[in-house]
């Protein structure tokens, strides 16, 4: 099963439209997360449209309209593996620990809002991942997403993307 990880778009504050690398790994994908900070409707609406599954959140920076339509913290099984996301999981320092004791009976949490690329697992074995941001770089060297494979229930080749400058 192949899972395509992205968070922190604002759209269209920090780009027009999300990168055509991305957009191309749709299809390849069996589910896509998105950890929040989408900003406008319109890249949910294409997410949900072009996705074979969706799982989302809304971040800080969502209004009215996507809290309507996301939760804070989603959860899905997927080929025995309990995944969640959310968006903000508070200072890096600590954040294992904290994780894990806010979400005990998961194995994966997807989360967003640093655009800092996350990749560890907490005591206990919970792997967090944060994908950073495929639109907007902040203080990143570059712009990135993140594909993960699941293999007989464990996962597997969980891949750091970086996207081209500019």
């Amino acid at each position: 099963m192949r899972l395509l990880l992205m968070s922190d778009t604002h759209l269209p504050r920090r780009a027009k439209r999300l990168p055509e690398v991305l957009l191309a790994e749709l299809p390849r994908a069996d589910v896509v997360f998105h950890a929040g900070d989408w900003v406008d409707t319109a890249t949910l609406d294409l997410l949900e449209s072009r996705s074979r599954r969706l799982i989302g959140v809304y971040g800080n920076n969502d209004g009215p309209e996507l809290r309507a339509r996301l939760p804070e913290v989603a959860y899905c099984e997927l080929d025995g593996l309990r995944f969640g996301a959310v968006h903000e999981t508070g200072s890096a320092q600590g954040r294992e620990a904290r994780c894990a004791a806010r979400f005990p009976d998961l194995d994966v949490l997807v989360f967003g809002h640093s655009h800092i690329p996350w990749d560890s697992t907490a005591p206990g074995g919970l792997r967090l991942l944060n994908p950073g941001s495929p639109t907007d770089r902040r203080r990143q060297p570059y712009r990135t997403y993140m594909t993960a494979e699941i293999e007989r229930g464990a996962l597997a080749e969980v891949t750091l993307h970086r996207l081209p400058q500019g």
